[in-house]
C-alpha cells in the first residue's frame, strides 16, 4: 500500500472540509460586521478587529495549504512559528506535515479568545492537539515569551503587524530558514514585501501565485 499523508487522515479531511465550508460565508459575515459599524467610527486597534471579526474564517486557499504542507516536509523544520490561527486551517497544514516528518512542533498565535477556543476544539478532534500550541493574545508579546530557533515561520495575520512580527523573529532565524506570507494583493501587506525584496535586508524573495499570492523568503 503507497503511503498517505495525515492530510488525508478522515479526522483531518472532515475538520478542513467542514472550515473550508464556512469559509465560503466570509464575505457575507464581513459585510454585516461592516454594516454594524457606525458611520465615521474610529478605526480598530488590532486586538478591536481580531474581537470584531471572531466569526470570520479568513483561511488560506486549498492549494496554499497543501504548498506549505510540501515546503515544511521539505524543509523538517524542529520548530514552525504561524502569526495567525484563525480557526486553524493553515495550523492543521502545517501540523500534519510535522506530524508525517516525525519530529517537530508548531507554535500558533491568535488574538481572537473565542477563535483560539475554537481551534483548539478542532486541534483536539483531528488528533493533531499534541503538536500544536496556541498562544492567544498579540504576537508581539506572546512570541516574545519562546525561546529557540524559528525553523519555519508563517505570517498571516493582520497584515500590518507582520513585519513587526518578522523583525521580532529575526535574531532566532538561521540562514536557510523559510519565511511566508500570506496574500501579497492587499495593501497592509506593502510595508512587509518592500522590506523581504530589498536584498540589503538579508532575504532572497518570491512571489508563488497561489490564490491571492504567497511570498516566500529564505533568510540569508
Amino acid at each position: 500500500m503507497s503511503p498517505t499523508s495525515t492530510l488525508e487522515d478522515p479526522r483531518v479531511a472532515s475538520a478542513l472540509d467542514r472550515m473550508f465550508r464556512c469559509a465560503e460565508q466570509d464575505d457575507a459575515t464581513s459585510s454585516r460586521i461592516r454594516a454594524a459599524r457606525p458611520e465615521g467610527a474610529e478605526p480598530l486597534g488590532p486586538q478591536e478587529q481580531a474581537d470584531a471579526k471572531a466569526e470570520v474564517y479568513m483561511p488560506i486557499s486549498a492549494q496554499g495549504g497543501r504548498l506549505l504542507y510540501n515546503l515544511i516536509r521539505a524543509a523538517r523544520p524542529a520548530t514552525v512559528v504561524e502569526f495567525g490561527t484563525s480557526f486553524g486551517i493553515s495550523t492543521l497544514h502545517l501540523a500534519a506535515a510535522v506530524r508525517d516528518n516525525g519530529t517537530g512542533e508548531v507554535i500558533s498565535t491568535e488574538m481572537s479568545a473565542a477563535k483560539a477556543a475554537a481551534a483548539r476544539r478542532t486541534f483536539a478532534e483531528t488528533g493533531l492537539d499534541d503538536l500544536i500550541t496556541v498562544l492567544e493574545g498579540d504576537a508581539r508579546e506572546t512570541l516574545a515569551t519562546v525561546s529557540g530557533a524559528a525553523g519555519f515561520v508563517l505570517l498571516d495575520g493582520w497584515k500590518d503587524l507582520c513585519l513587526p512580527v518578522l523583525r521580532l523573529l529575526e535574531p532566532r532565524l538561521a540562514p536557510g530558514t523559510l519565511v511566508v506570507a500570506d496574500d501579497v494583493d492587499l495593501p497592509d501587506l506593502a510595508p512587509y514585501l518592500d522590506y523581504v525584496r530589498d536584498p540589503r535586508n538579508g532575504y532572497q524573495s518570491v512571489t508563488f501565485p497561489v490564490e491571492d499570492g504567497m511570498e516566500i523568503s529564505c533568510r540569508l
